[in-house]
């Protein structure tokens, strides 16, 4: 990309188009475009292909997404499937139908079988069964990346997917209810310091495991494979580190100054027992990622502090 290249961020206000955003403004790319869900809703087809006619952005990263955790994906699978999938069909549709010459589509670790070989290889794609309670929302992801190796294949177009870890960081969504598990926890700890609860109660029995990236890291990369990469094959994003859902609840106690008890609801679902990237592939092309883990969870917990309670009052 050159730095006064079009470049078009789809879903620049969540968590990972703000961060893309961010990291695209540090770098000094200068002509930006974006659009809110109000001014451009991207499960509109016709407004969707409009835009790319007016516009005719010549990169595209697809960021935006219908997202949450455990709860929201097993209650509202029909809609994680609708709404994901059209709206990246419409997108990469309309980039390809008006010369698009590089589009970044950014996928989900969810994308891999259940039961996959740790740690989880790209080729492991389709090699056996989802994850039941998010499967819905998989599917919608590996519908997008596939589309983006179809069109390469039958019109020798340039568009890569990217294979995130779990994310945190600023920006993320602190729902209650419909959170991921990190963002989750340091509100359920937040809220029990402030209250003095004795005890806090989380899913399952905290041993699955779970690889976490910090979200600006992830935009570095993402900008860096837009830069360096042109092969098919989909790119696994991640630290290549794992923690259990146990420690990591015991790590974002001690950030937050809960000091009460942490007790488990075994009867609520763990989700899949392991889940770590080989991020081999990203190495071999230069890439690593920057924050630790602790020094992330700080960062996210201080945005948590200053951005969305600020919002809530």
């Amino acid at each position: 990309m050159e730095k006064n290249s079009k470049i078009y961020v789809a879903g620049h206000r969540g968590m990972v188009g703000s961060a893309i955003l961010r990291e695209l403004v540090k770098n000094g790319y200068s002509n930006i475009v974006t659009r809110t869900h109000t001014e451009l809703d991207l499960t509109n087809q016709s407004k969707v292909a409009k835009f790319f006619e007016t516009e005719k952005p010549e990169y595209v990263f697809l960021a935006a997404a219908k997202v949450g955790g455990i709860v929201a994906n097993d209650k509202n699978p029909a809609d994680f499937m609708y709404e994901n999938m059209i709206m990246e069909m419409n997108v990469i549709h309309s980039a390809w139908q008006n010369g698009c010459k590089k589009l970044e589509f950014l996928g989900s670790s969810c994308i891999y079988p259940r039961m996959a070989l740790q740690p989880i290889k790209e080729e492991y794609l389709l090699t056996s069964e989802l994850e039941k309670t998010n499967e819905a929302y998989a599917l919608a992801k590996i519908s997008g990346l596939k589309y983006c190796q179809y069109l390469n294949r039958q019109y020798g177009t340039k568009y890569i997917s990217v294979m995130p870890t779990n994310l945190y960081g600023p920006n993320d969504n602190y729902h209650p209810e419909y959170s991921h598990v990190l963002p989750a926890l340091i509100r359920r700890f937040h809220e029990a310091k402030v209250n003095n609860a004795p005890f806090v109660t989380c899913w399952g029995d905290g041993s699955p495991l779970r690889e976490f990236l910090y979200v600006d890291d992830l935009a570095e990369f993402c900008v860096f494979l837009m830069n360096n990469y042109d092969g098919e094959e989909t790119v696994n994003a991640g630290t290549g580190k794992e923690i259990t859902i146990k420690d990591l609840s015991e790590t974002v106690a001690k950030i937050v100054g809960y000091t009460g008890e942490i007790k488990w609801d075994k009867e609520k679902p763990n989700g899949t027992p392991r889940k770590l990237l080989d991020v081999s592939k990203a190495t071999s092309l230069g890439w690593t990622y920057k924050t630790e883990l602790e020094e992330g969870i700080k960062l996210a917990y201080q945005d948590f502090l200053t951005n969305v309670l600020r919002t809530e009052r």
